[in-house]
């Protein structure tokens, strides 16, 4: 198992550093589009929706891609802004009250077009800005779930959310807190975006804090949804890893949050 997860990651890192510094533009949003129609084929599976209607899906969001590129570009930074409402604002009722996706199945593919849709627009967005701006949003939430995982195993007590994900802590959560302060420390004094952030450090500390909070949510939010369906992995697409939207649920909430930022600050 270990030798399958090694293999699949270090193609999964070759394949997307290929799509990011080697493919022109148009052929990058592609490559978005298509990880956002397989995780919509993934989102189907958590509906407990027949082959057919998830594939049906998938296309469905790869023609909403399309029209958000060649239709209607001036609606993404309207989408970026309904996404960071709907985590910052919704979620949380959501794990109050343990909202489910069974019995609605206009409502499932609404909200699967709300998490992911937004997520194929901001990597399209961040990358049309800077190929490394991109990766050093993806990076922040690798960061913050790499420190919380090795915090928690230390030093975890109390639980986070047991009733949705029993192995993530409060003690992993304030890891992941400072493992994005010092990346953020890193990134902004020695990386290729040193100096090109217009922003007072208090504000970047919180623009921070709030990434790391959402990027949390992200990954309760699939686990809970995972939960509620009853199975351990969104699919076996990624041997040793699960599915696309396993790798890709901390990032649904962050990357719109991070893209909306950079849109506000640059316009």
């Amino acid at each position: 198992m270990l030798r399958t997860r090694v293999i699949t990651a270090l193609l999964l890192a070759a394949g997307f550093a290929l799509v990011l510094f080697v493919l022109p533009p148009v052929a990058a949003a592609l490559a978005f589009a298509a990880i956002a129609a397989l995780a919509a084929w993934e989102w189907g599976g958590l509906m407990r929706q027949e082959q057919s209607a998830r594939v049906l899906y998938a296309l469905m969001l790869l023609v909403c891609c399309w029209q958000l590129t060649v239709a209607v570009p001036q609606l993404v930074p309207v989408l970026l802004g309904v996404s960071a409402a709907f985590w910052i604002l919704v979620v949380p009722l959501w794990f109050r009250f343990k909202w489910t996706l069974a019995g609605n199945d206009f409502f499932g593919y609404l909200l699967g077009a709300l998490v992911i849709l937004p997520t194929w627009a901001a990597m399209v967005a961040l990358h049309a800005v800077s190929t490394w701006l991109l990766l050093a949003a993806m990076a922040l939430v690798w960061v913050a779930d790499i420190a919380a995982y090795f915090t928690g195993r230390a030093f975890g007590k109390r639980k986070l959310a047991p009733a949705i994900s029993p192995g993530k802590t409060w003690e992993g959560v304030a890891g992941a807190v400072v493992g994005v302060m010092i990346y953020g420390a890193v990134v902004l004094n020695f990386s290729p975006l040193a100096g090109n952030v217009p922003l007072a450090a208090p504000l970047l500390v919180l623009l921070l804090l709030l990434l790391t909070a959402v990027s949390v949510m992200g990954d309760l939010f699939e686990s809970l949804l995972k939960r509620q369906a009853g199975i351990k992995d969104s699919s076996n697409l990624l041997p040793g890893h699960g599915g696309v939207l396993d790798r890709i649920d901390a990032l649904t909430s962050t990357l719109p949050l991070a893209a909306l930022i950079v849109h506000l600050v640059r316009a």
